[in-house]
């Protein structure tokens, strides 16, 4: 199995993608063991992290192979090509930025790129991308995922925004590959006190609830 095989098949089983926005890079790493702690193994450091770059170097030092660490919020190819030079082992972008897929893919890592409508799935699709992210996902919801896979059944979606505990199974039932799980899972109240054990113990409950 190929190195982008096996990060492929990670990011889809048990197929959560934590979106982590931290107050400071230093905060990441500890972050990062309470998700993998409680079943969550994906972790998007997004570039309005302050020094994500170096949040991105340290929490895959912390994390020795127990979890993926990818960027998000990449918009362009200079932002791209320095986080996988800092380890990014995904790349996610919230726009559809189609000179990222040759980028990622010559360093083995996936992408994931963003559209709403279903021309601009299937762009991202044709382009060559792994995933299509599907985003804001919270003013679509599940059925629009549904309706848009109908003809479209080829799309590998992973919607973010307005994923939760009640909305992730449905999420999934309408044929998503992963999910991407933000303020639901890291509370802004949690990362200010730096509650770590209240993350660890939602991030169970989402795996448990995903699984069932």
């Amino acid at each position: 199995m190929s190195a982008s095989t096996e990060i492929l098949a990670r990011l889809t089983n048990p197929g959560l993608i934590a979106v982590v926005r931290a107050r400071s890079d230093t905060q990441v790493p500890a972050l990062a063991e309470a998700l993998v702690a409680g079943g969550v193994i994906c972790i998007e450091i997004t570039t309005t992290t302050p020094n994500h770059l170096a949040a991105i170097r340290e929490t895959r030092r912390r994390l020795e192979g127990r979890g993926l660490v990818g960027v998000g919020t990449i918009l362009d190819p200079a932002g791209c090509e320095a986080a996988l030079q800092a380890g990014a082992e995904f790349v996610v972008s919230p726009i559809s930025r189609l000179d990222l897929v040759p980028l990622c893919h010559a360093a083995g890592k996936p992408v994931m790129l963003g559209a709403y409508t279903p021309s601009e799935c299937q762009r991202v699709h044709e382009s060559g991308a792994d995933f299509v992210k599907l985003f804001p996902a919270d003013t679509l919801g599940p059925s629009y995922v549904r309706a848009l896979r109908a003809p479209l059944p080829h799309l590998r979606i992973v919607p973010t925004g307005g994923v939760d505990l009640q909305t992730a199974p449905e999420f999934l039932r309408a044929g998503c590959v992963a999910l991407g799980v933000g303020s639901s899972l890291l509370k802004a109240d949690w990362l200010l006190t730096e509650n770590w054990p209240a993350i660890t113990a939602l991030a169970k409950q989402f795996v448990e609830t995903i699984r069932r």
